[in-house]
């Protein structure tokens, strides 16, 4: 038995039972023609996956049987947060895709002095719910089997009201000032809360706060890197240290 086409399915999963597929996850068992009898795997985000079987195929429903559960073997034991000042359009996809693929376990966008774009009320919710069905999707491509949560973006202000510091989370805040401490130095094991900034950077003032809150600034190196870059930099090293 072997299953190489992963999809997600919301919901619980009880190994033994029959399950018929919702809307989303119908079209994409259909594109790619799969027939009863074939094996798919199944995953719901929280953790683990399970091997399920078509028993039917219909225009618009696809039944599966589940056999088997197994649990997660390669998602990171550390939680990594990126609190990021969003970048615009396409690049914030490109970033959520990329980040999901390398752990991130949530984003938090927020709209900081130099954001470009401005979201709020029903755009804001929309813009949610894309980037989680990102996420989602990176998750089916690489393997992963517990999908990251991405907040609505939010504003500056509204976070830092709302956040409730925990010292078992180490902040860090990437930064390109002279006082900056080289990140690798501070940040080899134990859960991240990581501060970003969008184009142009969080201005001094912005930074400054984060500090005075008890983030501490590290460094990327001496190169300028993208707004959404940066970020991906700090956990593609943590897949490095986790090996």
């Amino acid at each position: 038995m072997s299953a190489h086409t992963r999809v997600f399915v919301r919901g619980a999963l009880p190994v033994g039972s029959m399950l018929s597929l919702d809307e989303e996850a119908v079209r994409h068992v259909q594109v790619l023609r799969l027939q009863p009898g074939m094996w798919l795997e199944l995953f719901n985000g929280e953790g683990g996956a399970y091997q399920a079987q078509v028993l039917q195929m219909g225009r618009q429903s696809v039944d599966v049987q589940i056999a088997s559960f197994a649990p997660d073997s390669t998602e990171a034991n550390r939680h990594t947060h990126l609190v990021m000042g969003m970048p615009a359009n396409e690049r914030m996809d490109w970033l959520v895709e990329k980040a999901t693929e390398l752990g991130v376990s949530r984003i938090t966008p927020l709209m900081t002095q130099r954001t470009v774009l401005k979201l709020a009320g029903d755009r804001a919710l929309k813009r949610q719910q894309h980037w989680q069905g990102i996420a989602q999707s990176a998750c089916a491509q690489s393997g992963r089997n517990r999908v990251p949560f991405i907040d609505a973006p939010m504003a500056w202000a509204a976070w830092w009201s709302q956040r409730q510091p925990d010292t078992a989370v180490q902040p860090l805040v990437l930064s390109l000032q002279s006082v900056a401490r080289p990140w690798q130095e501070v940040a080899r094991t134990g859960d991240l809360c990581i501060l970003s900034g969008p184009e142009g950077g969080l201005t001094d003032e912005e930074e400054a706060m984060a500090v005075a809150q008890g983030f501490m600034r590290v460094s990327l190196g001496p190169h300028t890197l993208r707004a959404e870059t940066a970020p991906l930099v700090v956990l593609s090293q943590l897949l490095c240290f986790a090996a």
